[in-house]
């Protein structure tokens, strides 16, 4: 048997990111985080934790992470079934940023009138989401995969759909060019939508002369602008006037899941439930 306070150290060590940082939230010493955890891996047998900055969990701290989790729900569930709820329950999803800054939005502004949930969200490239469910950091995702990580359900919630372009200066000044030579904005490094489109275009990557961008909004005022081209939603480009579209036969489809553990939870069923009206909504 694990011991539930050290377990919850552990879970308070991942989420703020230090010793410290933790000891602030459990309100006790750095000292005593250290035990907990020093406890926990002989308990185990196996390091549980990189003590780096942020401090991230191994293989088998991941586990010991995700198993935290559930029992935290599980206990806040039983608790609201007796009438005992003292706090709401939080509830952690991973959201890719692009989702987020559009039709995710609708879901938040649902979930935010329910007293009873704390939403807390994680953002990622929508192709790694998956891999915070199975790191035990969230208890559900929108993620690319539908294959589901082990111990969750998966369900589609529909396609973005995203069209190449570019504001309408930028594309007169580099008409003629091969996309693959033009400049280009990405979100960050595991942005790979705007090669991949250009390879399948061009049978190269995109340009090497490229913005990182890792901001919705910013990102797409910067194309808007004329800082290079990148692929938008549909969701996106209506907000921006002016707005060209390099490639508009080959609009590119991005299915995309909803991943949640495989738990009897009203709370964790009240988010999912917003998050599939919010995509009824604006999904294809």
């Amino acid at each position: 048997m694990l011991d539930p306070e050290s377990v919850r150290t552990l879970l308070a060590v991942v989420d703020e990111g230090t010793f410290d940082a933790a000891a602030r939230a459990l309100h006790v010493t750095p000292s005593a985080v250290s035990q907990r955890i020093k406890a926990l891996e002989q308990r185990t047998g196996r390091v549980l934790l990189v003590r780096a900055k942020p401090a991230r969990l191994t293989e088998s701290g991941a586990a010991i992470a995700r198993y935290g989790r559930q029992l935290a729900l599980l206990e806040q569930d039983a608790f609201a079934g007796l009438g005992l709820v003292e706090r709401p329950t939080p509830i952690q999803v991973a959201v890719n940023a692009d989702s987020l800054s559009t039709w995710f939005r609708e879901a938040v502004k649902e979930l935010a009138a329910d007293d009873g949930i704390v939403l807390g969200l994680l953002r990622d490239d929508q192709d790694h989401t998956a891999e915070l469910l199975r790191q035990g950091l969230v208890v559900a995702a929108v993620t690319s995969s539908p294959r589901p990580v082990q111990g969750c359900s998966v369900r589609p919630l529909g396609s973005m759909r995203y069209h190449a372009v570019a504001g309408r200066a930028f594309a007169k000044l580099w008409q003629g060019k091969a996309l693959s030579e033009v400049p280009v904005v990405v979100f960050d490094e595991k942005d790979d939508l705007q090669d991949a489109f250009c390879r399948a275009v061009t049978g190269r990557q995109a340009s090497k002369h490229r913005h990182l961008l890792p901001d919705g909004p910013v990102f797409e005022d910067a194309v808007a602008a004329g800082a290079g081209w990148a692929l938008l939603s549909e969701h996106q480009i209506k907000r921006h006037r002016r707005l060209v579209h390099l490639h508009p036969e080959r609009p590119v489809d991005v299915p995309l899941y909803w991943q949640q553990w495989k738990l009897d939870s009203p709370p964790l069923k009240r988010v999912a439930d917003a998050v599939f009206r919010a995509a009824r909504g604006e999904l294809h």
